[in-house]
């Protein structure tokens, strides 16, 4: 037993080593233990469920709206995404949300649309998304969970021979050890990530950068409050995005004022009936 668990450690060590070498576009070292082509297949499998699971929209406006925002991003990305041809889907729903996913696959709600008070917010949002896949934010997140559930696995081997009460009240600390010291905070830095290089994406699509914080006052001031403590949350809290998004704002201002200096901005047309109140069901 002992050699097993000794086998399992070194080849996590081993993995850990191997993973070292990769960084993020902001020079974040990261676990990364997925291929690219693994990603996009799972990426690509998992847009296909949501598209069967939510209602797509088929509203001209919207469609052209968020398309019109999206065309202005890609060309702007690095060769290796900007090559891949992007799907984009509306989804007819008042959740506040957007994603993207591996392989080319960006998906925005309604709800989103309607919060976003002009293109440069919904852009700071896409952009943001989209900084999730550049980073690959989910092949991390994988890697992670792999990672912790081999330790524990090894600790659970480790532990074999005390009492099973004892073992499981111990594996149960180390759980959650796990989850609130690494999980959680790696699923924030990745937060933190994706708004930094989502700001840098958007102001060379040439979208006001100073917009960003504004989104994230709207949310804050959607969720008046709630929502867990954000020691116990995957994201940073709104107000810690606020101060992060306003202290980086002057240094993309350059890549901005850059854009506007070649030619006209993009100029996204954002849904008559984004202003409109929502009818009550």
């Amino acid at each position: 037993m002992k050699l097993v668990t000794k086998k399992l450690a070194l080849t996590l060590v081993s993995l850990c080593v191997l993973a070292a070498c990769s960084t993020s576009p902001t020079g974040r070292s990261q676990l990364t233990l997925l291929p690219s082509s693994q990603l996009n297949s799972m990426g690509a499998d998992s847009f296909q469920q949501i598209k069967q699971q939510e209602q797509v929209s088929d509203d001209p406006a919207a469609n052209a709206y968020v398309q019109c925002l999206t065309d202005a991003i890609v060309e702007v990305l690095p060769e290796k995404y900007a090559d891949q041809s992007w799907e984009v889907v509306v989804f007819e729903s008042e959740m506040v949300n957007a994603f993207a996913l591996p392989g080319g696959y960006l998906g925005v709600y309604t709800g989103m649309i309607r919060l976003a008070e002009n293109q440069h917010q919904l852009a700071a949002v896409m952009g943001h998304e989209v900084g999730h896949v550049m980073a690959e934010h989910s092949s991390e997140r994988l890697s992670g969970n792999l990672l912790v559930g081999g330790l524990l696995m090894g600790a659970d081997f480790a532990l074999s021979d005390r009492p099973t009460s004892q073992r499981a009240l111990i594996m149960a600390g180390l759980g959650l050890g796990a989850q609130v010291g690494y999980m959680l905070p790696y699923s924030r830095a990745h937060e933190s990530e994706a708004d930094e290089i989502g700001l840098d994406l958007m102001a060379k699509a040439g979208f006001d950068p100073e917009e960003a914080p504004k989104l994230w006052e709207r949310m804050q001031e959607m969720s008046d409050g709630g929502g867990p403590p954000e020691l116990l949350s995957t994201h940073p809290s709104p107000s810690t995005r606020i101060r992060a998004l306003s202290r980086q704002v002057p240094d993309v201002m350059g890549d901005y004022e850059a854009r506007l200096a070649q030619g006209p901005a993009p100029q996204c047309e954002r849904p008559a009936w984004a202003d409109e109140p929502v009818e009550e069901g």
